[in-house]
């Protein structure tokens, strides 16, 4: 009988020192999830508004941490896994949420510092690492304390001699609280409103549209028998994603991430051609001041394929006061073979849902990304973990749905009918995608039907 009580006492203990030893310490079991899921964006100076570099600065959170994994609202991913798997899948695996929760509910302690991994060597203000080249604004912007402030347009030259391939880039602001976006758009040197912008000097959104305007009316002038793209409910989407047939470089919203291209792709920037920043500030009650910059890495070959980012995208819609869930939808046609790899969907304060279908030639349709709870506060890009071949005539289509009801508590105002436009109190429905294409295709080729041959 005491054989037998001996007995179950040391297995007793046995458990109880395995239970002791089994709770999660920071430096040993939680650090190491951080540096995996985390740190990217909650450290100083980065998107996340507290750091989780060390015990001291992340033991306040413990609790916010719990909750926001457990219902994975962090990290943000909103794609439905039952279409497309994303090589940039930011979510959370069940062993590292259960190591979280568990450091928690054990007390959230931190254990021995000596068993910490090794620090992740960020550097300083680039996500992309050290860039080859940083093109900063010539000159501040004063951000005004209140009102509207229109789209500015800065031009920076990049005085290339010669033509140069871009595999990593970044877009930052220095006003991070005022700047809701930035598109960096490559303009070639040809291009007439390079010719009329001076360096660092905004350009007012209304010239930029008139100009705009100009050339589209131009290169109708230029080609009478070719059809120019429509923006409609339901119609041709634009592929531009921005200024005329300028190309997209990279964006910055919050939380977006830096523009990161396999070996052997990159974004071509001709020689001579400048970049121009497409610049969204939004007043809070106190001025600021912006210097925005740009940093590249260039590849170290010549690429066999460039990426282009084009856009399906709607800006001819109402959405009725208080509809909960106002449809919308775009249409692009790929008129050239191409290899898709990533998407953006982009909307404002009422955005619900987004999702992306492509209708191949054969009729044959498939949900390529669907997100069922879009998020205004996370502009992610959703990256193919296979790229998909888009046989010419395929139609990206698109369809979003709007909250505009007094249930969106983030909706200014459900009593006003919202159409496109600019601020983050109007509405926009874009379906940005990248597509890779051969180094030496003529990106226009893309976006306009063959010439039919004219008749013997």
């Amino acid at each position: 009988m005491r054989l037998f009580t001996l007995g179950v006492t040391l297995a007793g203990a046995a458990i109880a020192v395995q239970a002791a030893t089994s709770q999660p310490t920071f430096y040993k079991d939680v650090l190491p999830v951080l540096q995996r899921n985390c740190q990217n964006c909650h450290r100083p100076g980065e998107a996340g508004p507290m750091s989780f570099l060390t015990y001291e600065s992340t033991r306040p959170w413990a609790k916010a941490i719990k909750t926001a994994v457990a219902t994975k609202k962090m990290p943000p991913w909103f794609a439905d896994p039952n279409h497309g798997k994303f090589s940039n899948d930011r979510t959370m695996s069940t062993t590292d949420v259960n190591t979280l929760v568990s450091w928690v509910d054990t007390g959230a302690k931190p254990g021995n510092a000596k068993q910490a991994p090794a620090p992740i060597k960020f550097v300083e203000g680039w996500a992309i690492g050290q860039p080859d080249l940083v093109l900063e604004m010539p000159m501040e912007f004063k951000i005004p304390a209140s009102g509207t402030i229109d789209y500015q347009y800065v031009m920076i030259p990049t005085n290339f001699t010669e033509d140069r391939y871009v595999q990593f880039a970044e877009a930052r602001p220095s006003d991070r609280v005022r700047v809701h976006h930035i598109i960096a758009f490559i303009m070639e040197k040809d291009d007439p409103m390079v010719k009329r912008m001076k360096p660092g000097v905004p350009f007012v959104p209304a010239e930029a549209q008139r100009e705009a305007q100009r050339r589209a009316k131009e290169a109708a002038e230029k080609n009478p028998g070719q059809p120019q793209q429509a923006r409609r409910q339901g119609g041709e989407g634009g592929g531009e994603g921005g200024i005329g047939g300028a190309d997209f470089l990279v964006g910055y919203a919050p939380g977006a991430p830096p523009q990161t291209l396999k070996a052997g792709q990159a974004k071509l920037i001709k020689a001579g051609s400048a970049i121009v920043l497409q610049m969204h500030y939004t007043a809070n009650g106190t001025e600021g001041v912006d210097k925005s910059r740009i940093g590249l890495k260039f590849s170290g070959e010549k690429p066999t394929q460039r990426m282009l980012t084009l856009a399906s995208q709607n800006n001819r819609f109402e959405i009725p006061p208080g509809d909960g869930n106002y449809e919308v939808v775009s249409t692009m046609t790929l008129h050239q073979d191409a290899v898709l790899t990533g998407f953006l969907p982009h909307m404002h304060l009422r955005g619900k849902d987004f999702e992306f279908r492509a209708v191949y030639p054969t009729g044959e349709k498939e949900i390529l990304l669907r997100v069922p709870k879009y998020d205004f506060s996370w502009q992610l890009w959703y990256v193919l973990d296979k790229p998909k071949i888009m046989p010419a005539g395929t139609k990206i289509e698109c369809t979003a749905h709007f909250d505009n009801s007094p249930n969106n508590p983030a909706n200014p105002d459900p009593k006003k009918a919202i159409r496109f436009g600019e601020q983050s109190w109007d509405e926009m429905m874009i379906g940005f995608f990248d597509v890779a294409v051969s180094m030496d295709a003529n990106p226009m080729d893309l976006m306009r039907p063959k010439k039919k041959p004219a008749d013997d």
